[in-house]
């Protein structure tokens, strides 16, 4: 049977209105090409069958209870390998998220008959997963897809789900036992939750661009991103995509769990809209915090200047996890591993991800040693050069530079990089969502910099030799008034053209001390540049702020940096990712009235 599907927007990673989610309309949606079934073939279907199965593989559909008691009902697809007994047993690899809808991950595909997701047909057609003798399992977290119950954005119910998938694989006639999780985004934050679940059976987690506290996603120290409503509405579309035509009775029916319960939709619109971090929903979804002592093998990617999933509490996350760790950081965009662009190129810029991750699995899954030794870490900073590290991060020395005083008008007028405001009607959901940019055109503006109503620098004195800022720097201050903060870093080269590498934003919710980390970073300062700290009103698209109007006296700031000095580095295999260009396309600015510098940056030229 011929089977068409039409690339969506979604599919294709570009952004997509919350509305097109949400409609499926007879001109892009293929019909359907045969009645609807009760149920998959009992020894399931293989891809000469339904071409929509990966080759190698046998689909057969599951359901299971989820496990917090809650009479949530979960929908799994199975593939196995095919030609096995239909009781061998072999490792299991396992994907939970909101992205496995037989219609569409984020949206209708198009598709003209049902059948698995293909979101991660990359990784089982690039590593020849069924050949290796392992079987994929994808599972529907409650709300999405197949299975039932309210969204729980991370909650303990999707916890709880979490749970009961990685219970459910390991007990399975077929399985050995032993679970690997794979995901990226959304799925790599489940990921990370089976670390934090402490179960045995859970052997390995590749978690790609995950949040490392969900608080992040929607708000930064109080303050709320253009996305606090945006995207529980897109995954509310999500959850209500239409099954297609020919899925089974019971996974309709499930799919339909909304339409009967339209306060799950509702509820799921206000329940994360508490700016409060200490709050108990907050709380509860604080997975660096939870990560305490856990000791999961977890192989790690993180973009430093991700423009979705950000650096924010990676390093808490790391530091509080016990086990084996493997990791990519670099400069890259929301991207997978194995990705490339249309000229080819990786969009991390480093080669052989899926067969380091193969190694990983093979390791932790079924006991085989890897011929080849990969770093813990391979890193790659601003230069686009690639290093080896048994951890990260790993600093050379840690100072606590002092801030100038001084003052800014709390008016949420853009001081030296005015990014323009979020654009409306887009698609908010973790896997596309982006940050607005400045314009390309305005890179090179001139723009004064050492201070105007709307903010004030602080610099260090130039570099003598290269210094490398990495880990997560942490700004303290004393504010005079209440209102919004912003903190920038930029590297200051001696004509005065500076990028901004790093920022973040809070609420001084009252006169007096505020403290907050900024995002992680990689960061290499050339000989003979300095560093420009920023302390400003927010003046920014990234927030949603309420400027408060009054003129907010700074005085006692602190910050503190990790640094590390980059003559020790091991290099290791890689080539600059191409997102690196762009974003100090975006970011570059040209700054005057720089001054000459009132805090060192050095580190120790020894180990």
């Amino acid at each position: 049977m011929n089977i068409r599907r039409r690339t969506s927007t979604a599919a294709a990673g570009a952004l997509i209105t919350i509305a097109a989610l949400a409609v499926t309309s007879p001109a892009t949606a293929a019909p359907p090409s045969q009645a609807p079934v009760q149920a998959p073939a009992p020894g399931g279907v293989t891809h000469e069958e339904n071409p929509r199965v990966p080759e190698g593989a046998v689909w057969t559909e599951a359901y299971f209870p989820s496990a917090d008691r809650s009479g949530v009902e979960l929908h799994a697809d199975v593939l196995r390998p095919a030609g096995l007994p239909a009781h061998a047993r072999t490792p299991v690899i396992l994907a939970v998220g909101p992205y496995f809808s037989h219609a569409g991950q984020t949206g209708p595909q198009g598709w003209d008959r049902t059948g698995p997701s293909n979101r991660f047909e990359d990784f089982t057609s690039g590593t020849d997963l069924f050949d290796r003798g392992y079987t994929y399992v994808m599972v529907d977290l409650r709300g999405f897809g197949g299975s039932t119950g309210c969204l729980d954005w991370v909650g303990p119910g999707e916890q709880a789900d979490v749970k009961a998938a990685i219970q459910w694989a390991a007990a399975q006639r077929w399985s050995t036992g032993k679970v690997g999780m794979y995901g990226k985004s959304y799925d790599a934050v489940t990921g990370l939750v089976g670390n934090n679940l402490r179960l045995g059976a859970l052997k390995a987690v590749v978690a790609q661009e995950p949040v490392w506290n969900m608080y992040n996603y929607l708000f930064s120290n109080g303050v709320p991103r253009p996305n606090v409503t945006a995207t529980p509405d897109a995954y509310n579309s999500i959850a209500t995509i239409e099954p297609l035509p020919d899925d089974t009775e019971r996974y309709q029916a499930n799919a339909a769990y909304e339409s009967a319960h339209p306060e799950c939709l509702a509820d799921n619109l206000t329940n994360n809209d508490n700016p409060d971090l200490g709050s108990r929903y907050w709380r509860a979804r604080n997975l660096a915090a939870q990560a305490k002592g856990t000791s999961t093998p977890l192989f790690v990617t993180q973009g430093f200047i991700e423009n979705n999933t950000k650096p924010e509490d990676m390093q808490e996350y790391l530091d509080n996890h016990r086990g084996v760790e493997r990791g990519w950081l670099g400069q890259w965009e929301h991207v997978r591993g194995n990705e490339t662009n249309e000229q080819g190129q990786l969009l991390q810029g480093r080669a052989g991800f899926f067969a380091e991750v193969m190694r990983f699995y093979d390791r932790y899954l079924k006991g085989i040693r890897p011929a080849v030794q990969d770093p813990a870490y391979a890193i790659e900073d601003n230069t686009g050069a690639w290093r080896a590290q048994p951890t990260w991060p790993a600093l050379t020395s840690y100072t606590a530079a002092r801030l100038s005083d001084g003052q800014y008008v709390d008016d949420g007028v853009a001081s030296t990089l005015a990014a323009p405001a979020a654009p409306t009607g887009r698609q908010w959901d973790m896997e596309h969502a982006t940050d607005p940019a400045p314009p390309a055109t305005r890179s090179l503006a001139p723009m004064p910099a050492a201070a105007d109503a709307h903010g004030y620098f602080s610099w260090s004195t130039p570099v003598r030799s290269r210094v490398r800022i990495t880990a997560t720097p942490r700004i303290t201050l004393h504010a005079g008034a209440p209102g919004n903060v912003m903190v920038r870093l930029w590297d200051v080269a001696p004509d005065g053209t500076a990028v901004m590498f790093d920022e973040n934003v809070s609420l001084i919710a009252r006169a007096g001390r505020v403290a907050f980390d900024l995002k992680s970073t990689d960061w290499t300062l050339a000989a003979g540049h300095q560093l420009g700290v920023q302390i400003a009103t927010i003046g920014s698209g990234s927030w949603l702020d309420t400027p408060s109007g009054n003129t907010i006296r700074i005085s006692r700031a602190r910050l503190g940096l990790a640094l590390q000095n980059p003559r020790y580095d091991v290099p290791t295999q890689g080539d600059r990712s191409p997102f690196l260009d762009t974003y100090l396309r975006q970011y570059t600015r040209t700054l005057t009235g720089v001054g000459a510098g009132t805090f060192p940056l050095t580190v120790p030229n020894r180990h």
